[in-house]
């Protein structure tokens, strides 16, 4: 393991791209406390909890914010009539600024220095993320490992990431909790 670099927060969902990043930041010197959103979703979090400590998170925190999600997302986009090509809604792209909120909630309270997720570039969640870490906490660093090369070169994608589940240390070859 490399020298420390830093305390981190880890937008972390118990799946195989964030338990892979898990590890993956350990490598790379950070120390990780993960964060688990409850939005709503039917999710086993204590299994999840359990994986990323046994990944080797420092601290895992599992925060309950339905109740805002609801009230000051959910509920003022359906004011808003907040529907895409009048027919999707918008709940996973009204999710990650609630979950990022949260996230740098526990980044001060803890006092990490960084903040991570698992959003790849294929959609807008990364910048969903990151433009509400800046919002809220413009000096927080961000490492987002699907645009570092060192990242993106070794697991040019899923099929990548599952090999790398089967030879690592126990708990990641269990693959995805949900």
């Amino acid at each position: 393991m490399s020298q420390c670099r830093g305390l981190l927060v880890l937008a972390y969902s118990g799946g195989l791209d964030t338990s892979c990043i898990l590890v993956w930041l350990k490598e790379q010197g950070y120390e990780v406390i993960a964060y688990l959103a409850n939005i709503g979703q039917n999710e086993e979090f204590e299994k999840a909890r359990k994986k990323a400590l046994a990944l080797g998170a420092k601290k895992v925190y599992i925060e309950d914010v339905r109740g805002e999600f609801v009230e000051e997302f959910i509920w003022p986009a359906v004011q808003a009539n907040g529907v895409y090509e009048e027919r999707y809604l918008l709940g996973t792209s009204l999710a990650r600024p609630c979950i990022a909120r949260k996230q740098i909630e526990i980044a001060r309270k803890e006092g990490a220095q960084y903040v991570s997720h698992g959003a790849t570039g294929k959609g807008n969640d990364q910048i969903r993320f990151e433009l509400t870490y800046y919002a809220l906490c413009p000096q927080i660093k961000i490492i987002a490992p699907w645009r570092m090369p060192e990242f993106y070169s070794r697991f040019r994608g899923r099929s990548d990431l599952m090999e790398y589940a089967k030879v690592d240390e126990p708990p990641l070859s269990r693959g995805p909790v949900s």
